[in-house]
């Protein structure tokens, strides 16, 4: 039971960090670079819409998910005895929770916070400072994903 269950929990794992390094990635390569085409008059106050509206039920499962998921599915690979794929799992929570959680919860959110009664003039540093951070989350989110896939193909071959 404890194999299946690592396994479970490892593939649930495998789709929220996806999700979510999927999400980041969005806004580094195109909605970033598209608002900021449209011009600091329009891009400005549709980020901010953005800000007040991403918080939400369809957002939750992967910003909150891995940081539940992650440490469930460490446990039962250790308790299955696939202590690799444990380490990994390990390791992928350690760097999804500073990388992106936390960057998230210390930086970006706060920049949106003041940013929520910026004006447009204020849009070009903003953009340049929350890519920058978005850019961090996007590659600590990759690097989580890469983790959890570690554990997983260590899960198959040690039949966990």
């Amino acid at each position: 039971m404890t194999i299946a269950l690592a396994r479970g929990l490892t593939l649930s794992s495998l789709l929220l960090v996806g999700a979510i390094a999927g999400f980041f990635y969005a806004y580094w390569c195109s909605v970033m670079i598209g608002l900021d085409a449209a011009g600091a008059a329009v891009a400005a106050p549709a980020m901010q819409g953005i800000n007040a509206t991403v918080r939400n039920a369809m957002f939750a499962p992967s910003f909150f998910g891995p940081l539940v998921v992650l440490p469930a599915a460490a446990l039962a690979s250790a308790l299955g005895g696939a202590r690799m794929a444990a380490l990994w799992l390990t390791a992928a929570f350690v760097t999804f929770a500073i990388g992106a959680f936390l960057v998230t919860l210390w930086i970006n959110v706060p920049m949106n916070n003041a940013f929520a009664a910026a004006s447009p003039g204020e849009w070009p540093r903003y953009l340049a400072d929350w890519s920058f951070w978005n850019g961090v989350r996007t590659i600590a989110s990759f690097a989580a994903l890469a983790l959890v896939g570690l554990a997983l193909m260590d899960q198959s071959r040690h039949g966990a």
